[in-house]
């Protein structure tokens, strides 16, 4: 079973996307947002689906860690 993680992903309008993602998902996002060659759509696998995100009204992704716990 793949390691699922939250992201927020915050768009420059002000819409927020909260997905479940691999991390290698995140690792590729993190990198076309750092690339000025990569291409304007990014495709993202999901948990449930495939997204295609305009990178260049990305602002910032917010992921959680893995180390999440419930309780006290």
């Amino acid at each position: 079973m793949p390691d699922l993680r939250r992201m927020d992903i915050g768009f420059q309008a002000g819409a927020v996307l909260a997905v479940r993602a691999e991390a290698a998902g995140y690792d590729a996002l993190v990198a076309a947002l750092g690339d000025d060659r990569a291409e304007r759509w990014h495709t993202l696998d999901t948990d449930d689906s495939q997204i295609l995100i305009d990178i260049s009204q990305v602002i910032y992704i917010r992921r959680e860690r893995g180390d999440q716990r419930v309780g006290f």
